[in-house]
């Protein structure tokens, strides 16, 4: 069994997967054009000084990586971490490692210590305000069994995704649980 080392040793950066993303690759490229990262709250101080890599588990059909992977990406690049991405169908068994709530949610980013390799910690798929607003959006939806629900399904996602390019507060409610969950992870 690989471990995450080497699934990142083998891994295309982050530039590289958006550079040659065939789905949502313009609504990612409007986040990463006018995300700006927070500089005065310390997060990109600790990350130049511990140095961590990131590997993150993705896909570019998926609205939240459409929405995660720009500003994660910008953050990396404000403190120079190497951030690099394999995809989560082409090799399921490192994603399995990491189910969510027993799922293969996207996108996962692993902390790796840019030394030994071990995982110190994870983010991800989503926000806890996002996924509230989902779970709440979802709750609208008909019965599966209903012959609109395939309809609404689609059209539910689409305004998710549109609402996820353009309510900037979203962009914020993911910069801020990351900055959260691995400033803890890096304190230990």
């Amino acid at each position: 069994m690989k471990t995450e080392q080497q699934y990142f040793n083998e891994a295309i950066s982050i530039q590289q997967y958006m550079d040659n993303m065939t789905t949502l690759k313009e609504e990612s490229f409007r986040i990463y054009d006018d995300f700006a990262v927070p500089t005065n709250d310390g997060f990109i101080e600790l990350l130049k000084d511990k140095q961590p890599k990131i590997l993150t588990i993705t896909e570019d059909w998926c609205g939240d990586a459409m929405l995660n992977n720009p500003i994660v990406r910008r953050v990396a690049e404000a403190a120079g971490l190497d951030m690099r991405t394999v995809f989560r169908d082409a090799d399921t068994d490192l994603i399995d490692r990491y189910l969510t709530n027993g799922g293969r949610a996207i996108p996962i980013y692993l902390l790796l210590d840019s030394s030994t390799g071990e995982v110190i910690g994870k983010w991800g798929p989503r926000a806890p305000e996002l996924q509230e607003l989902v779970v709440t959006k979802r709750a609208s939806l008909p019965d599966k069994e209903d012959p609109t629900f395939e309809e609404a399904q689609k059209a539910l996602y689409a305004e998710i995704r549109e609402e996820n390019i353009t309510n900037q507060a979203y962009w914020t409610y993911v910069y801020d649980d990351f900055k959260k969950q691995v400033t803890n992870a890096l304190q230990k």
